[in-house]
């Protein structure tokens, strides 16, 4: 039988399934609590370690996709290394200031300026711009993947 806290846990990795596309949300985040507040509730007994790491595995994955996507699509697009280090950072700050769109805007505004001012070249700019807001949207996709992973490895460890 699952206690309490087993359900207040699954209720938190369904909870990061819904944070992974809802604003102000940490989804991986969340799920991870999930995971971590069942563990600690059966005295770090259930799930076993090593379901414990491959969770914890998927769900840092998601956190790096969730804050770096579009930085990195921006540099397979071609922006500079420096333009990628300041979109992460703006991107990441932005995302205290106006949720998910402010990540959107952040780094695609900040890829768009620094590139323009690094080459003088409005459609190249924007062409790597495009590929950093299309790696934020794609992050999101991958998110709500791993996320709803956990969930369902999470049911199938510790509900069967």
């Amino acid at each position: 039988m699952v206690e309490p806290l087993g359900w207040l846990a699954l209720a938190l990795l369904v909870l990061g399934v819904v944070g992974s596309v809802a604003p102000l949300l940490p989804g991986a985040l969340t799920s991870l609590a999930g995971v971590y507040l069942y563990w600690w509730s059966t005295d770090f007994g259930e799930p076993g370690l090593l379901a414990v790491l491959g969770l914890t595995a998927v769900g840092l994955t998601a956190v790096v996709l969730d804050y770096f996507a579009g930085p990195i699509a921006a540099k397979y697009g071609g922006a500079s290394t420096r333009t990628t280090l300041v979109a992460a950072a703006v991107g990441f700050l932005a995302f205290f200031v106006a949720g998910p769109p402010g990540i959107i805007l952040g780094v695609a505004g900040t890829v768009f300026a620094l590139e323009f001012y690094r080459n003088q070249d409005a459609n190249a700019s924007f062409k790597t711009a495009l590929f950093a807001t299309i790696g934020v949207l794609a992050s999101a996709a991958v998110q709500v993947v791993l996320t709803s992973l956990m969930l369902v490895a999470f049911v199938l460890v510790v509900f069967l």
